[in-house]
């Protein structure tokens, strides 16, 4: 087994960003990629007009590319901000306002996975409420995503980037899922093992991905440190990525790390072109 024996797809939010939004499909389709996940596109607004809504959908289909992954609105990616659905006030509305229009979006492009960031700790803000909060939205964000026959994701994040977001471990985001599921009763929660945040935060990643892979839906990498493409850390994300097929995953593995000081199309060296 080996990289080759996996199913890679590109994230435009972090790759080939130095290119406008609706050129990256293409620019995707050209390094020889066939799918391609996007992190919320319109940071500024839960609720884009259709026009922009059309164009991006056109964008992908006219590149002959796969969308595999959308995350709901999360606040201003990259940036200060992680996710909205449990922040009280007007950026918990915003994540409401956005799920049908991201449910919705996804559909028209038989994506079938959408990820919902939790949420930071904010000042003034009861824990317990944020909490209550969280699961409030994401049940409507689980239905909304049964709906188009899509899965939901859950996912942790590393400490040292984003100290005020509570979801710093597997077991953490696990624990989510396993609430959001057993209110809808609809099973459709995964969680959503991102290599990189897991290893920053200094998780024993063989444990995690026996322990977890059964409920896992959803799987991204970059190396650590740096979060560079494969090879330019220290993470043996061949080994993990084997050890996952070998434990039942058979799931996309999203590219969400930074090309550095060059353009994306150059940072994909590490994987031959038959298998992307």
């Amino acid at each position: 087994m080996g990289f080759a024996d996996q199913r890679f797809n590109v994230n435009l939010s972090i790759l080939f960003t130095e290119l406008p939004l609706l050129e990256r499909p293409a620019a995707a389709a050209a390094a020889g990629f066939t799918a391609v996940e996007l992190w919320w596109p319109w940071v500024d607004t839960p609720t884009p007009a259709q026009p922009e809504l059309d164009a991006l959908r056109k964008a992908i289909e006219d590149a002959g590319v796969r969308l595999t992954g959308l995350n709901f609105y999360a606040g201003r990616l990259p940036g200060p901000d992680r996710g909205a659905l449990s922040v009280p006030g007007e950026e918990s509305e915003r994540f409401r306002a956005n799920v049908e229009v991201a449910a919705g979006f996804a559909h028209s492009l038989g994506c079938r996975a959408l990820n919902a960031l939790y949420g930071n700790r904010v000042e003034g803000a009861d824990p317990a409420e944020q909490d209550a909060l969280a699961l409030e939205n994401l049940l409507l964000a689980a239905r909304a995503a049964d709906r188009i026959g899509a899965t939901l994701l859950i996912e942790a994040l590393n400490r040292p980037e984003s100290p005020r977001y509570p979801l710093v471990s597997a077991p953490a985001a696990v624990g989510i899922v396993e609430q959001v599921n057993e209110a809808t009763g609809l099973g459709n929660a995964k969680f959503l093992m991102d290599l990189y945040h897991l290893a920053m935060n200094g998780e024993d990643l063989p444990t995690v991905v026996d322990r977890y892979a059964p409920v896992t839906g959803h799987v991204q990498i970059a190396d650590s440190p740096g979060r560079g493409a494969p090879g330019t850390g220290s993470l043996p994300l061949e080994d993990l990525l084997d050890q996952l097929r070998k434990a039942g995953y058979d799931g996309w593995v999203g590219l969400e790390y930074k090309p550095g000081d060059r353009p994306s199309a150059e940072a994909f060296e590490w994987l031959p072109r038959e298998a992307r």
